[in-house]
This record gives C-alpha cells, sequence and structure tokens, in this order.
C-alpha cells in the first residue's frame, strides 16, 4: 500500500512547481520586512504570539522558532535551502508549530535564547537562532544555521534532526532530560566577588589578551569593530595615561578605516570581517555598527589631530545620509547582497578598471599607482577575479579622488543592495547621538542632529508614549524597549550639551523615570515591560549593552539635575555586577566604562549658555574624560564635582588649567 506522507509529498510538489501561486502562511500580516520575506514559504510559519502557542498546547506540537534578521546573509541562505524546500516544510507543518521572529522587532527574544547558547557552548551564537522547544515553550535543543542534509555545528541536518525529535518527544525520560539539560543552564547565576579597585590594569591586561598585535581588533575571526571596548581603552588612557590602552585602540581603528570593513568608495562600515586583516567583510552594514564608530573616531581625531579619522567620520556621515536616511530619519540596515551576489555591489575587476583608465587617457604609471593603493589587484582579493578596495600604503596618489569618482559611477550602475526600511528608536537615537558629538569637529552637524532628533521624536513618541519601531509610514504597535531608552536618553544628553536647549533636559528627565518606571523591578532590570521577563545583561560585543548605557545616562543625569536617587539606583545594580567586573571585564567594556566614572565622578562646568558655547571648542583641552556642562546664569565659569565645588574663573584657559592641577 503507497505510503500516505509520500503521496502527499509528491502532490505538494506538483502543486508547488505547477501551480500559479502558493498560498501566504500568517506571516502575511505583519509589518517586519524579514517576516516578509518569509511570508510565502510552504513552511506554514506564524508570528510569535498567544496563537500560535496555544495551537502547540492544544495539538501538543513542539516549537520551532527561528531568529533572525532582514539583511543576515545566512538566515537567506537557510531560507533558500530549507524553508523553501517542500520536504522540510512537510515535516515541519506536521509536527510542529513554526515562529518566525525579527530580532531587530523583538531584541529581548533574542537576547534571552543567545544567552541560553552561550550558556550551553561557551561560545556566541549568532543567526539564523534555531530553537525547538516542547509544546509548554521548555528548550530542549538549540542551535544557529542548520542546513538541510548535514549539519553545520551539528552532525545532523534537519531532514534528520526534525524526525529524531519528534521521536524524542514520544520517550518521555529522554525528552525530560534533554529539557533539564537547558533548564539548569538557564538557572545558573553568577557568584559575587567585591570590585576590583585596580579595574582599569585589569581591564587593559585582560584585552590585551585578546588583542590581534599584528592587524588589530580583539579575535581572530570573524572581527567585529566593537566600539564600547575600543571607546573605554580611549577613556582609560584619559583617566591614567596607559599607552598600552591608547595603542591598541588606535591601531584598531587606523586598521579599520583602511582596511576592507570600511567602504573605501561609498563610505561606511561593513557590519564585521571573516577574516584577520579586517581585508574581506560581510557586506550588509548596519545602523548601529556606523553610528557607534562615529564617536570614537570623533574621539581619535581630537586626540591626534590625524585627518584620516576626520575623513571617516565625514564619509561614513554621507554614507548614512544617502542610503539609510529618508524623511529625516534612518532606516535598519542594508543587506550583503546585490542582484543574488553577496558583496557584488562593492567588488571591482582589475582588466576592465585598467582599460577604462587607460581609454581615459592615463599613464600606465597613474594606474598601477593608484590600483595598488586601493588594493585592486589582478588575481582578485575577495572573489576570482574581483578585488574590494582597501588602503596599502600611507603615500596617496594624485589621481586617487577621480579612481574613486570612477567606481564610485560603476557601483552606481548596479543594483544597490536590498534596504531594511525599519525605524528603529534605538538605532535612531545611537545615530543622532553621533551627530552630535560629530558637531565637535565640525559644527554643521549641530543642526542636522536637531532635525532627526525633532524628527524622530515626532515620528515614535505619540500622546507621550514611546514605541520601539515600525515602518516608515506604518503604525506604531509597539511599545519601546529597554534599549530604546537607553539609546534616546543618550542621545538627549549629547543634544543638550551641544544645543543647552531646556526641553532636551526636561524629556531626558522624563523617559528616565519612566524607565526606572517600566524596566527597573525588585532591584533587578528587564529588557521589555511585556511580561517575558528577559533581564538585561551587560554584554556589548555586538553594540553596546543597553543596560549598561542606562547605568551611565542615570549618572549623568544625576549630576546635571543634582538628583542623586538616579546614582544610588547605579550603586545598587553596581553591586550585582562585581563578578563580571572580576572575572569578564573585556566582555561588558561599557559596564567598566561605568565603574569608572561611578568610582572617579563626574566633573561638571557651570556658566550660562553663551559661555558654555565658547567652552565647547576647548573642552578637549581638560585631561579628563567625565566631563559635563549645564547652564547656571553666571558670567563666570564654575567646575563642581558631586559634593563640592573647586574652581572659578571668568576665563577659559585658566580654569581648564584649574581643573587639570586638581585632578592630577
Amino acid at each position: 500500500m503507497p505510503n500516505f506522507r509520500n503521496i502527499l509529498f509528491f502532490i505538494m510538489t506538483v502543486s508547488f512547481l505547477y501551480g500559479e501561486h502558493h498560498h501566504a502562511n500568517a506571516l502575511i500580516k505583519e509589518d517586519s520586512p524579514y517576516l516578509q520575506q518569509h511570508a510565502y514559504n510552504p513552511v506554514n510559519w506564524y508570528p510569535w504570539g498567544k496563537e500560535a502557542f496555544e495551537k502547540a498546547k492544544k495539538e501538543n506540537k513542539l516549537i520551532f522558532l527561528s531568529i533572525g534578521y532582514s539583511t543576515c546573509h545566512w538566515c537567506h541562505v537557510m531560507e533558500e535551502e530549507s524553508f523553501t524546500d517542500l520536504e522540510v516544510a512537510q515535516l515541519l507543518n506536521d509536527d510542529f508549530v513554526s515562529i518566525k521572529v525579527d530580532r531587530e522587532e523583538y531584541p529581548q527574544i533574542d537576547k534571552k535564547y543567545q544567552t541560553l547558547y552561550m550558556k550551553v557552548y561557551e561560545k556566541r551564537g549568532g543567526w539564523p537562532l534555531s530553537v525547538f522547544m516542547s509544546p509548554g515553550k521548555e528548550v530542549f535543543f538549540i542551535g544557529t544555521y542548520i542546513t538541510k542534509d548535514l549539519g553545520y555545528g551539528s552532525s545532523k541536518g534537519l531532514l534528520t534532526l526534525l524526525p529524531s525529535f519528534v521521536k524524542l518527544q514520544k520517550e518521555s525520560r529522554a525528552f525530560l532530560e534533554a529539557i533539564g539539560k537547558y533548564e539548569n543552564e538557564e538557572k545558573k547565576k553568577e557568584f559575587k566577588k567585591k570590585l576590583n579597585t585596580k579595574i582599569m590594569h585589569k581591564v587593559v591586561d585582560a584585552i590585551a589578551t585578546q588583542f590581534d598585535p599584528k592587524n588589530g581588533g580583539f579575535a581572530a575571526r570573524p572581527k567585529f569593530p566593537e566600539a564600547s571596548k575600543i571607546t573605554l581603552l580611549l577613556d582609560i588612557y584619559g583617566i591614567n595615561g596607559n599607552k598600552k590602552a591608547l595603542m591598541m585602540a588606535e591601531f584598531t581603528l587606523k586598521s579599520m578605516a583602511q582596511g576592507g570593513i570600511f567602504d573605501q568608495i561609498g563610505g561606511g562600515f561593513f557590519r564585521y570581517s571573516t577574516d584577520y586583516s579586517w581585508s574581506t567583510p560581510h557586506f550588509e552594514k548596519m545602523l548601529y555598527t556606523n553610528a557607534e564608530l562615529i564617536p570614537v573616531y570623533v574621539k581619535l581625531y581630537e586626540m591626534t589631530h590625524d585627518p584620516l579619522y576626520k575623513k571617516i567620520v565625514d564619509e561614513t556621515i554621507v554614507q548614512m545620509e544617502k542610503n539609510f536616511m529618508q524623511e529625516d530619519v534612518y532606516f535598519s540596515a542594508t543587506d550583503a547582497d546585490s542582484d543574488g551576489e553577496e558583496g557584488g555591489y562593492f567588488i571591482y575587476e582589475y582588466g576592465e578598471i585598467k582599460s577604462a583608465l587607460k581609454n581615459k587617457g592615463w599613464k600606465a604609471k597613474e594606474i598601477e599607482e593608484a590600483l595598488a593603493y586601493l588594493g585592486i589587484e589582478e588575481d582578485g582579493n575577495v572573489d576570482g577575479d574581483f578585488s574590494l578596495s582597501r588602503i596599502t600604503s600611507d603615500r596617496v596618489p594624485a589621481k586617487i579622488g577621480q579612481l574613486k569618482s570612477y567606481l564610485k559611477s560603476l557601483s552606481d550602475q548596479r543594483s544597490f543592495p536590498f534596504i531594511d526600511k525599519k525605524i528603529n528608536t534605538a538605532w535612531n537615537a545611537m545615530m543622532i547621538k553621533a551627530l552630535f558629538v560629530a558637531s565637535c569637529i565640525d559644527g554643521k552637524y549641530v543642526l542636522l542632529a536637531v532635525k532627526r532628533l525633532d524628527a524622530l521624536l515626532k515620528m515614535m513618541r505619540k500622546n507621550e508614549i514611546l514605541y520601539h519601531q515600525t515602518l516608515h509610514g506604518g503604525k506604531l504597535t509597539q511599545k519601546a524597549l529597554l534599549e530604546d531608552y537607553a539609546f534616546l536618553i543618550d542621545a538627549l544628553i549629547s543634544g543638550y550639551e551641544r544645543t543647552y536647549e531646556k526641553k532636551y533636559l526636561e524629556l531626558l528627565q522624563t523617559l528616565s523615570d519612566e524607565a526606572l518606571t517600566k524596566f527597573y523591578r525588585q532591584k533587578q532590570w528587564y529588557l521589555s515591560n511585556d511580561g517575558l521577563k528577559v533581564n538585561a545583561d551587560f554584554d556589548d560585543r555586538y553594540y553596546t549593552s543597553s543596560l549598561s548605557q542606562m547605568l551611565e545616562n542615570l549618572l549623568r543625569v544625576a549630576t546635571l539635575t543634582d538628583n542623586l536617587h538616579y546614582a544610588s539606583i547605579v550603586r545598587e545594580t553596581m553591586k550585582h555586577s562585581a563578578a563580571i567586573l572580576q572575572t569578564n571585564p573585556q566582555n561588558a567594556s561599557k559596564l567598566v566604562h561605568v565603574y569608572l566614572r561611578l568610582k572617579n565622578g563626574d566633573i561638571i562646568i557651570h556658566a550660562n549658555k553663551e559661555k558654555l558655547l565658547l567652552l565647547q571648542n576647548k573642552q578637549t583641552q581638560i585631561n579628563y574624560p567625565f566631563i559635563l556642562s549645564g547652564v547656571q546664569e553666571s558670567d563666570a565659569y564654575l567646575a563642581c564635582k558631586t559634593t563640592m565645588c573647586f574652581a572659578y574663573d571668568k576665563n577659559i584657559t585658566k580654569l581648564i588649567e584649574k581643573i587639570n592641577k586638581a585632578i592630577e
């Protein structure tokens, strides 16, 4: 007798291959571009929500949770390989309730399961993240990208794993043991230790063990920019003059600026490098990556006055304005692929370029010098005969500007990668903060930052409710997360310090109070206020920990408003963070930064608005990283710490001399 499953699979295959249309699944009603990409998969996907979990419980089906985002390369690969495959779809539809989550829409859900993955495997996960759960949402297996036939990080692919999980569910004892393994990992708690007062030396030494002295960066591969870590190193140098800290930070930033991770033709940074030397990137560009790196390069430019770093700042902002901005707000990301080829928009063929330049009348030596400077090689450096541009020399050829313009014109003839048009409050706030910081070296960015901040608030804060994200022109439905509050308050503080607009000071106080009400309960911080109870943590490898950012915000708000209640909450939180500072400070860089700020204290300079605006151009002369300023109606400058004021003068230069002497 024919096998019913085989007959059904044959019917599905014929229907899919020869039918004019195939039906959409439940994702068709979702706004997320990532979920929309899967709306016509044969997998019967559900969005995260009550309906999916009730169905799993009622039908006693296992749950498959797949987490990714729209510009994730390996998410696309897994979709094309498995989620459009009818055999995989049938297995999932028969025995599982399949749920798709956009990690940019629900970062708190992603964080929960990424944290579990790291505890189980003692290494970071990534995307796509593949989580298998019981009908009651108990995890019994977790992985990342899983192939259809052969496993990736596992000895098995989906066609083998899925039936084995169904079989495991029927073997109740083994199933409970599998669940128990993951439950035990979730319940592990960090032990407490006393804060180490020598944390600066400890963290520099810890980071040095990760540092790549040949190429810069803090890993072998893949290499992420890790803006928080570099900022910490620069601030440690600012506090105690640690030259090792400065060397690691500057060498890394220069290597990135000259490497393939920076788009030498169009500007802006790619998400990470797949190799040791920053030469070969993963070609997606994220708003948050670029937004966090801009202030770091501003800081290094102010310290060194090397024009390379200002060039990086300007070109990155130009890229964000050109390809990420629309109607004064910023989109989330651009894809790695162009016309089906990873990096296709950004790479060039040596022979084609050489021939074109020759036809333009360039001399052979001019051509060779310019192409060599950009690392465009005859044998290619990324994909066959194709090369990605990177800087190979400090000697700049005379015609390099003309070559870049020509290469840009070639790219403009290609299809620009897919743009994820989500408006994310946290990431927009990061970019707005970057503009305010960039205005320290070029005043033109102040008005741009103000314009973008006003637009973001108008779009994402309605009736005194802050929202997390939306598609441009779409409905606001998801209320703000901790990260939205954290990075928006950070942007408002930067905005206040560049403009001294009272409305920014008032709003950042309001948002700080709202954040404490929503996310701080019984001395524990949570990522959201939606009942999920996902603990906030301090991991900031990909981008700054929202909890660490919020703690720093509260310290600064305490200083700006003289409300020490905010600082007391930071102290309370830090008591429960001692273990991280002792055992793993190199992977919680912003937390270390918060500790140093708490330990050393802010210096705030008071004066009237006009005098404070004059101070802005000289503030870098103060040999201390934790400086704030606030309006007080006086024609003289007054410098204070939490418990006392210690310097007073009408002359900016003399005031700075007094501050530097006081902190020696």
